[in-house]
């Protein structure tokens, strides 16, 4: 029989925040998830060789070395898997000590993007931030802290988690703060991942029904007045449509992406043989991965990686309702999130189901920040699946 907490709407989350009065961490720790730590680890291979398959004569053309952005990607490979190993390290309880720094940090280098010379523009939204020989996504950072403040928060005020000035209010605004600076790189996708994530964390942390459709209701306006406003954003939503009315221009990556799915079939054209990737797809190693493995694997290989990720998302989903309190239960929740999300834009936005956004695919593109966050996140959740009831 369903529990009372869940039929009343108030989110199965609950129940946990009697739980958790009892423990402030478990005891004993138990083995980490192996599965996650395997579909991880493969998942970062498989992106690895297709990183090489998909850049190596772009990498020739610009820099005159084939393996440029292997060697860095193998770089960022193991910087990322340190940061996994230390996460897992790291009592998970001992992170919310940096809820509210972490907030702080993003709002700080957010600002930081929109200061000339230091935040470094690309395709057409400023993301990065150089500081001194090295730069990086802040948004991959901002989703993080993101979860972490909201976990910390909503565990802190579970208790009042009804009355929307004391619990909700709050969080809203730091959300909506986060999401304004991030709107004005402009970066409308990630704007609106953090904003379903936020939800989504109400939700489970029992926020009332009647709170978040008045949140939905009031914000609608506004997104629709964002996708109308700019130009652009309008002309992707109609490429979207029907990308062969303008195929030299708005609709050419979708095109290409589409090609490159029809022509490796069942098995693919092999490994290193695809045609998309000369200079006929753009950025085939970060945002179009998944078109070149479609090219050079086939279905087999797509159908592969989407498996991949369906048994990583199940396996955070296990180790959040499994989580022995109610703070390592919407970190674990929130932070697997993260992954689905943005796997399934990349996913779908390059077989064409929904509009292109220039989103990563975790774990497989190319890009040292989004990989390491990935890593870290990870790494997070294995701690937690060393706690798990």
């Amino acid at each position: 029989m369903s529990s009372p907490i869940i039929k009343n709407g108030e989110g199965f989350l609950k129940m946990w925040s009697r739980v958790s009065k009892s423990f402030k961490m478990p005891p004993q720790e138990k083995a980490l998830d192996i599965i996650l730590l395997l579909v991880t680890l493969l998942l970062v291979t498989i992106g690895t060789v297709m990183i090489y398959s998909s850049s190596s004569i772009l990498a020739m053309k610009k820099f005159n070395d084939g393996q440029y952005f292997l060697k860095k990607q193998i770089f960022f490979v193991l910087l990322g898997l340190a940061v996994m190993v230390l996460m897992t390290r790291i009592p998970y309880d001992r992170l919310r000590k940096f809820a509210y720094p972490g907030v702080l940090m993003s709002a700080v280098l957010l600002s930081l993007l929109l200061v000339p010379n230091i935040g470094i523009r690309a395709g057409g939204a400023t993301r990065w931030l150089k500081l001194g020989f090295f730069s990086f996504q802040v948004t991959e950072i901002v989703k993080v802290s993101m979860v972490l403040f909201l976990a910390h928060f909503l565990t802190k005020k579970n208790s009042q988690i009804t009355d929307f000035k004391r619990a909700v209010l709050l969080p809203l605004f730091v959300i909506l703060f986060m999401v304004g600076l991030i709107l004005l790189e402009p970066d409308f996708g990630t704007a609106v991942i953090i904003t379903l994530i936020m939800m989504m964390m109400f939700y489970l942390a029992g926020c009332r029904i009647l709170h978040l459709t008045g949140i939905v209701a009031l914000f609608a306006p506004v997104v629709i007045w964002l996708l109308i406003h700019k130009s652009y954003r309008l002309v992707r939503l109609m490429s979207f449509l029907d990308p062969w009315k303008d195929p030299q221009r708005s609709g050419f990556q979708i095109i290409q992406s589409l090609l490159s799915f029809g022509s490796g079939g069942t098995f693919g054209v092999g490994i290193g043989d695809g045609m998309q990737k000369l200079f006929y797809l753009p950025e085939p190693h970060t945002d179009f991965i998944l078109s070149i493995i479609a090219e050079e694997s086939g279905f087999i290989g797509v159908l592969i990686v989407i498996f991949l990720f369906v048994i990583l998302i199940v396996r955070g989903l296990l180790i959040s309702f499994r989580a022995p309190d109610l703070f390592s239960n919407l970190l674990a929740a929130g932070l697997t999130l993260v992954i689905a999300l943005e796997a399934f834009i990349n996913i779908a936005g390059v077989m064409g189901l929904i509009p292109l956004k220039g989103l990563a695919l975790p774990l497989v593109s190319y890009g040292g920040t989004s990989l390491i966050m990935s890593l870290a996140t990870v790494g997070i959740l294995l701690n937690i699946s060393s706690y798990q009831k």
